[in-house]
This record gives C-alpha cells, structure tokens and sequence, in this order.
C-alpha cells in the first residue's frame, strides 16, 4: 500500500482551511496549513509535500508572486490555485507562472482533486461572446494584475477613481460567490 499524500493548503481564511483539511482526510490526504507568504515557505523548508493549493489572494499579498517562490524551493510540486475573482488573465499568469490548474471558489474536495488530473483532452470553450461586463471584468483583472495587485496604480491606469474601482471589484467578488 502507497504513503498517503501530503498536501500544503495555503489561504489566510483559516475556516475555509480547517473545511478543506477535514475533507482531504476523508480521502486520505494528510493536508499541512499555512496562512501567509512566510509561514509558506517556512514549512515547505521543513518538509516534503506532493501537491499545494495557493489562495491567490493572502491578506493583501499576492499567491501569484508566492507561487514562483515555493517552485524555486520545491520545483516538482504541483500548485493548483484558487480565486474568488476568477479572470482569464489571471488564469493564464497563474499558468504561465507554473501552476497545474486554476480554480475559482468555491470548489468541492472532488473538484480540487479533478483540479490535479491532467484533461482527458482540449477544454470546453463557450460559443458565445463574453458581455461587455465580463470583457470590463477582464480588462480590469489584466491591468490589476500587471500592477502587482496594487489598486491605486491600478486605477490611474485604468483612468478609474480609486473608489470606483474598490467598488467594481467588491461587487464583482459578491456576485461570483
């Protein structure tokens, strides 16, 4: 009989971990916690871990300049990000920076385990075009993204009052949840 795996689960809602962490059981994963960028890091130093599910938003520090950080120290572990602001620009930075696979909350223990099998073949793409509010959603997300998450700087880009934007983005994440 196989070693269970051991799984890094790493977001600053500490209630949302303890969830996860109860369900990976159930499934025979043992699942250590972390809840910022140092405690991260600190026990990915002090132990091997065969896969990690990185919020992408920590308290105000970004997953996406996390995730680069725990592959240097560990290159063969897989990561597998969640959102609650899901954004294609998102997704394809969080690829491009190593990650297996993206997904926005909230996800079931079946679907983050999904998460980690490679596709049985090309996605399922939509038929229709994005409206003009998802495009809008994209486009922010982008801009949000090449500014390290920084929503000041982001708003001058976007030509945007500052409000305007917190606003935007909080009521995007109530609709998505």
């Amino acid at each position: 009989m196989s070693e269970p795996q051991i799984w890094l689960l790493i977001d600053d809602d500490d209630a949302f971990l303890q969830v996860l962490q109860r369900s990976l059981r159930r499934q025979g994963i043992e699942a250590c916690l972390a809840h910022s960028h140092q405690e991260a890091k600190a026990t990915l130093a002090k132990r091997q871990f065969d896969r990690c599910v990185l919020d992408l938003n920590l308290a105000g520090e970004s997953g996406l300049q996390l995730l680069p950080e725990l592959l240097d120290m560990r290159p063969d572990l897989e990561i597998l990000v969640l959102t609650g602001y899901g954004s294609i620009a998102t997704a394809v930075e969080t690829m491009r920076r190593g990650a297996v696979n993206y997904l926005c909350k909230p996800v079931t223990v079946n679907q983050l385990l999904a998460g980690f099998e490679p596709l049985d073949g090309p996605p399922d793409l939509r038929n229709t075009p994005p409206s003009v509010e998802e495009m809008e959603w994209e486009h922010i997300q982008r801009v949000l993204n090449e500014n390290e998450g920084n929503i000041s700087a982001t708003a001058r880009a976007l030509k945007m009052h500052r409000r305007t934007l917190q606003r935007k983005l909080q009521k995007h994440s109530r609709w998505r949840q």
